[in-house]
């Protein structure tokens, strides 16, 4: 049995040295050191032998056995590291070339529009309203009772407004101005406040119009208000936002809540005034409407007008966006083209 070790370590100390990878490796200790290995079905043989001879067999195969792991771990540490700078240098990169460039998302035209718009308002002494008063669900009291809209108005009518199951005479907001109600009974004078958020209306779709669509409300309520303010306080929004060259007009106009009311346009920037189809013809888009507060309003929420004044105006996000950017249809805001929107990057 010593002859027969001796063997197998001779042979296993050659498959060793022509080991070439440490796959080799492996396979040569399985073969040699497992337990179904050669040493050790040798090592079972050795109940069979006299105590002299197990302890001298037994001796040398735990001999032969820690010089086979010492060669093979040897050996090992060899091939890694070998096969391990093969594979860095195969793999190799060159740290100094320029990454590969992975796109990112980016804020959407109306949402960045939204936000510089209110931003330019913070800067002139406005708040930013609660969402809780300036839900998207509202009643006609909120949406149209408050703001002085008579029962029989148009606006009432289910042409122009959804009307909800949630409840009785509950609809979905047509305008952002039912969150000044909100805050004035929630807040007393000075008030100034900008209420941005999304509106619907049952309008046919078309380049100039949509169903659902964004506003912002502004509200300035407080003693010895007057609508030179208001002309004063949005000029200087429109020559921050579009800057001091596009041309702009205040035009008389109508609305329940406010009086007198107007309407602020601004010049066509697709045709400069000529005519086109985004203007219809009339080479301006109007922008926002706005007004002084209705005496009956404030009454309405408890303020009384013989001491109070204000001016109220609301605006369209998707125009305003529109004529800085020169998109000439609406419902490009609304389609999700990628290309469209990696043009506002």
């Amino acid at each position: 049995m010593k002859e027969q070790l001796e063997k197998i370590y001779s042979d296993a100390i050659k498959d060793i040295e022509n080991a070439s990878t440490v796959k080799d490796l492996e396979e040569v200790k399985g073969k040699y050191l497992s337990r179904k290995g050669e040493f050790n079905e040798i090592k079972k043989g050795l109940k069979d032998l006299s105590p002299e001879d197990k302890r001298i067999v037994g001796s040398l195969a735990n001999e032969i056995t820690q010089k086979l792991e010492s060669s093979i771990s040897e050996k090992f540490h060899t091939l890694y590291e070998a096969e391990l700078n093969k594979k860095l240098e195969r793999e190799r990169i060159d740290v100094t070339l320029p990454g590969q460039f992975i796109p990112k998302g980016h804020v959407h035209p109306l949402t960045s529009t939204t936000n510089e718009i209110v931003s330019i308002f913070q800067s002139l002494g406005f708040s930013v309203a609660p969402f809780s008063d300036s839900p998207e669900v509202e009643t006609e009291y909120f949406n149209f009772d408050m703001l002085n809209v008579p029962k029989d108005h148009p606006a009432r009518d289910m042409q122009d407004t959804f009307y909800t199951n949630a409840g009785e005479n509950v609809v979905l907001r047509s305008q952002t101005s039912g969150a000044q109600i909100h805050v004035m009974e929630n807040q007393k004078p000075p008030i100034r406040i900008i209420a941005p958020g999304r509106v619907y209306r049952n309008e046919n779709i078309n380049s100039r119009k949509n169903n659902f669509f964004h506003q912002i409300e502004g509200l300035y309520v407080d003693k010895d208000i007057t609508f030179g303010d208001l002309k004063g306080v949005l000029n200087e929004f429109i020559r921050i936002y579009f800057g001091a060259s596009r041309p702009t007009r205040f035009r008389n106009s109508f609305f329940p809540f406010t009086e007198p009311s107007a309407e602020v346009d601004v010049q066509c920037i697709m045709c400069e005034g000529k005519g086109c189809r985004t203007c219809s013809g009339t080479g301006w888009l109007e922008v926002l409407g706005c007004g002084m507060v209705d005496p009956n309003v404030l009454k309405g929420v408890g303020i009384d007008p013989d001491v109070y004044s204000g001016f109220a105006f609301g605006m369209g996000v998707e125009r305003l966006a529109m004529l800085k950017y020169a998109v000439d249809d609406i419902r490009l805001f609304f389609n999700n083209d990628v290309r469209f929107l990696e043009q506002f990057k």
